[in-house]
């Protein structure tokens, strides 16, 4: 192994057994908080009339902490990041650094900039709720699921090997066509596609309170419902065995019955699953007004419009939280959709 691979490692190790934070592998940013879609089981459209977007200053701001923390690989979230008219420009300033560049989008404008993605990003993810007509229902946008086909065919076309992924929210809406959202998926040429349960219970993505029992309602599955979903899923485990065995289902089969789990443990039946996270250890999240978090769902710890990523993910605040923060007992991270555990050696987000 090269010397400065075995001193990134070695780095990694003592990051993820100490409260400093000397490698930070994954940077997450937003770069415009609004999104084109208007999701049921989401509120970041609603803040659309307020939306924040980072700058190139912004981002030229960050290299020197990208730089000194060895981060690898760039994130852009939202929101939809292409929203931001910059975000080409970002993605240059970023790449004469060699950082990898990961988009996820919601797949609408994938078409329109299939060249400039090609040229900039090395992977994207988009999102993915179901077959055409159940797709375009729970985003809200009619042709959204040909929007985003169309837009996966472009970047094939251009270039052939380059990867395309997706991800979805299983919920109330969507779980008695999860076969059909793995056939489609499938069928658009995607390279793979991850499941996740939606989260109704924290105050992240654009929510500026937690969501009320009706609310929660809305999307949770029901109680009533549970014992459907669990023979949905064991339907998956038979029906789409290949594609567990060679990863285009991202989960495994374990991991995809805790999506059941969770569910049941919302209706208090169960405990919820038990996860193995290291966020805050690992990323941060730049958000569209600069306000640093140490994953999508805990508190900012800063600004980096008033210091730098370095200084505020090291700061004596953010390492007395990491040292008393336990991912097992902590209840937001407990009940947590979306969580990261990257060992001393990978950077796949």
């Amino acid at each position: 192994m090269h010397r400065q691979s075995v001193l990134h490692t070695i780095k990694r190790y003592m990051s993820l057994r100490g409260g400093k934070v000397s490698v930070l592998p994954i940077a997450i940013l937003m770069p415009h908080s609004a999104c084109n879609c208007r999701c049921v089981m989401c509120d970041i459209w609603k803040g659309n009339k307020n939306a924040k977007q980072l700058t190139e200053e912004d981002i030229q701001s960050l290299l020197t902490s990208l730089k000194q923390l060895d981060t690898k690989r760039v994130v852009m979230s939202g929101g939809e990041a292409l929203l931001n008219k910059n975000f080409f420009r970002f993605c240059e300033i970023l790449k004469q650094k060699d950082l990898k560049i990961t988009l996820l989008s919601t797949g609408l404008t994938l078409d329109r900039h299939a060249e400039n993605i090609i040229r900039y990003v090395d992977d994207v993810i988009v999102s993915l709720d179901g077959d055409r007509e159940l797709h375009d229902e729970i985003r809200n946008i009619k042709g959204a699921f040909d929007a985003l086909a169309e837009g996966v065919k472009a970047l094939k076309v251009r270039k052939p090997g380059f990867p395309v992924a997706a991800r979805c929210v299983i919920h109330r809406f969507n779980f008695k066509k999860w076969n059909h959202i793995i056939t489609a998926a499938k069928n658009i040429g995607l390279d793979s596609i991850s499941f996740l349960p939606a989260d109704v219970t924290s105050q992240a993505f654009n929510r500026e309170t937690a969501w009320s029992t009706e609310r929660q309602d809305d999307v949770l599955i029901h109680r009533e419902q549970l014992p459907e979903l669990e023979a949905m899923i064991r339907k998956l485990i038979t029906a789409f065995k290949p594609e567990f065995e060679n990863r285009f289902i991202a989960e495994s089969p374990q991991k995809i019955q805790k999506i059941y789990q969770y569910y049941s443990a919302q209706h208090g039946l169960s405990a919820f699953p038990e996860k193995a996270c290291n966020a805050p250890w690992v990323s941060a999240v730049v958000e569209a007004d600069g306000a640093v978090r140490p994953c999508f769902f805990h508190d900012s710890l800063g600004s980096i419009r008033e210091a730098s990523l370095a200084e505020i993910i090291n700061s004596p605040e953010s390492r007395d939280y990491r040292k008393k923060l336990n991912t097992q007992t902590n209840e937001t991270c407990e009940k947590c959709v979306c969580y990261l555990n990257l060992n001393a050696r990978s950077t796949t987000y």
